[in-house]
């Protein structure tokens, strides 16, 4: 027989196998180690863990998750001045287009956002009237906040999201694949078993010789998966993931609280002058 027809006949007989277990006609089923079996309730949840947790994180690889889609900013909305404005209408088309295209794309956060369209309020109101000196200055505030939050959004996708997505697919698929393996082998090991128990005669030796390579190679795939498993959890890469994550998300909400608490003191004094006027 050849290796074509070995393998061929080994699947046979391990779907056999998985069959009967299913059907809950199988003699015999080889049970794995209780540690074996503990390992896999925890790295399947620890596997749960990064999924969920990434199917969240992942927006930071893109800055425009909090930017409100229902504004639709064009660059004459975004002009700076009414004089801009006028520019634009004298242009010709051609030039009109390439003012559009040398543009610099804006970013897209909602404090950029914000901060446009309080620029554009000081700008209608002028910058003499209270309210929209008030708006002048919350613009630049929210500006610098949402650089800010480019940055975090940087750093958490640099120190968290990728090492994160990195320890899913290779250490935690690598323990996956080992136990897809010894189940494989756990098959091999009682259809071998199941042979052994129907033949008669000379041929018996060399089932009981099959039934024994293969329970080699069970023991050989359950010590294989349970080392990757134990170096899964055990490993600190999960808690120093974290630890970036925690350290962007502090330093941008210090920054943006500095920065706010520099700003309402000023607002409230503005709002105490136009009272008192």
């Amino acid at each position: 027989m050849n290796n074509i027809s070995r393998a061929f006949t080994k699947n046979i007989s391990q779907a056999f196998q998985l069959a009967s277990e299913k059907l809950g006609t199988a003699e015999d089923i080889t049970d794995l180690p209780q540690e074996y079996k503990e390992l896999e309730l925890r790295v399947d949840a620890l596997r749960t863990v990064h999924e969920n947790i990434l199917k969240i994180t992942r927006i930071h690889t893109n800055s425009s998750y909090d930017y409100p889609g229902q504004i639709q900013e064009t660059v004459k909305v975004l002009s700076r001045s009414v004089g801009d404005q006028i520019k634009n209408l004298t242009q010709s088309p051609v030039e009109s287009r390439d003012t559009e295209t040398s543009a610099p794309p804006q970013p897209k956060t909602y404090h950029h956002a914000l901060a446009r369209s309080c620029t554009q309020g000081a700008e209608l109101l002028g910058t003499e009237d209270p309210f929209g000196a008030a708006l002048n200055k919350y613009a630049t505030v929210q500006e610098r906040i949402g650089d800010h939050r480019i940055k975090m959004d940087s750093e958490i996708t640099q120190k968290f999201v990728q090492p994160f997505n990195i320890t899913l697919n290779t250490s935690i698929q690598f323990a996956m694949r080992a136990r897809r393996n010894v189940n494989s082998t756990r098959l091999a090991l009682d259809s071998a078993k199941r042979r052994y128990k129907s033949i008669r005669g000379e041929r018996s030796e060399a089932a009981r010789l099959e039934v024994e390579q293969a329970e080699d190679q069970f023991v050989a795939a359950v010590e294989e998966a349970t080392t990757l498993m134990k170096s899964v959890l055990e490993t600190p890469e999960p808690l120093r993931n974290l630890a970036e994550l925690v350290n962007a998300q502090l330093a941008f909400y210090k920054e943006a609280h500095e920065i706010l608490a520099e700003l309402a003191p000023e607002i409230d004094e503005m709002q105490v002058q136009q009272e008192a006027l």
